[in-house]
């Protein structure tokens, strides 16, 4: 095993591609977005990286983010599928925890059972976790907003969006504190498309903000020797937020709504979104539009 700063471009490609190949075998996200994005990009200079190889490929990950002083260190880790049940996930967590610390916090994408019970065998505290909900997308429906809604306009609407996102996502270190890099690199992905970011104004102010996403059909295969499926496009509601002064006035609902139309026109079927277990107004406003949970997001912290 190997702690490093830096991945080199082949420990970057092969990190890449074991993600994605249990994110395939899974059928859920190995590792968040964000780290995503920035292994993608070479990487962040303020996080460094676990990693376990096997005749020059990755077998098993984990990013650390110490970079978080009052929540506490942030851990990620993964195991290819074809080497999972040799007790690799626990030997990578309990090194990542001696690095960072009794206060390290833990994510465990899709709440997977495997994940559980390492998570029991490390004595890990469950703090929280978000939930994933999905629905198939139906008949256009109105939107009857008193306020102007409209497309995103990349550059002109950054600092507006950066407001009122790091307002609404204080308390989120996810979401919330994001800079211009951190739009930028999102605005720059090949998924990222401006007709499917909506945003509502009151008076020339931006007040809330629906970002749609598209996951693009693609095949894979569970090992070499399966045949390969294919999966449709699927939409999501990426982000969603409004400025708290105007609750209670549907602004959400007019934006959803708006974003659940799009990704209609788009010809997708089905639909999906995370939402943080403790957000009640954003699951009511969810189930009423009627999305249905089918999974969620768990971390968890060293146990003290």
């Amino acid at each position: 095993m190997q702690h490093l700063n830096h991945l080199s471009k082949s420990q970057q490609e092969s990190v890449l591609a074991l993600i994605k190949a249990a994110h395939d075998f899974d059928g859920t996200p190995a590792i968040a977005e964000h780290v995503l994005l920035h292994l993608r990009h070479g990487g962040d200079k303020s996080d460094s990286h676990l990693v376990i190889e096997e005749n020059k490929e990755v077998i098993a990950y984990a990013h650390l983010d110490t970079t978080d002083l009052v929540a506490g260190p942030s851990v990620e880790a993964v195991v290819h599928p074809q080497h999972r049940g040799k007790g690799l996930g626990s030997l990578i967590l309990k090194e990542a925890i001696k690095i960072c610390g009794d206060r390290t916090r833990i994510w465990s994408h899709g709440d997977l059972p495997a994940a559980k019970a390492i998570a029991a065998s490390l004595k890990l505290e469950r703090l929280w976790s978000n939930l994933l909900m999905s629905k198939p997308l139906g008949e256009i429906q109105p939107v009857t907003s008193k306020y102007s809604i409209r497309t995103f306009i990349p550059s002109l609407d950054n600092q507006a969006f950066l407001a009122l996102n790091n307002k609404v996502f204080a308390n989120y270190p996810d979401q919330g504190g994001w800079s211009e890099d951190d739009l930028k690199v999102r605005v720059n992905e090949s998924w990222f498309d401006d007709k499917g970011f909506f945003v509502a104004e009151d008076k020339g102010e931006l007040i809330g903000f629906c970002w749609t996403k598209i996951h693009g059909a693609h095949t894979h295969s569970h090992n070499g020797s399966d045949d390969d499926h294919g999966h449709e496009a699927l939409g999501e509601i990426y982000v969603l937020a409004v400025n708290p002064d105007y609750k209670g006035q549907g602004v959400g609902r007019d934006l959803t709504i708006t974003g659940l139309n799009y990704l209609k026109y788009q010809g997708l079927n089905n639909v999906m979104l995370y939402v943080g277990v403790e957000n009640k107004p954003a699951f009511k406003l969810y189930k009423s539009l009627g999305f249905n949970e089918f999974g969620s997001d768990v971390m968890y912290r060293v146990g003290k």
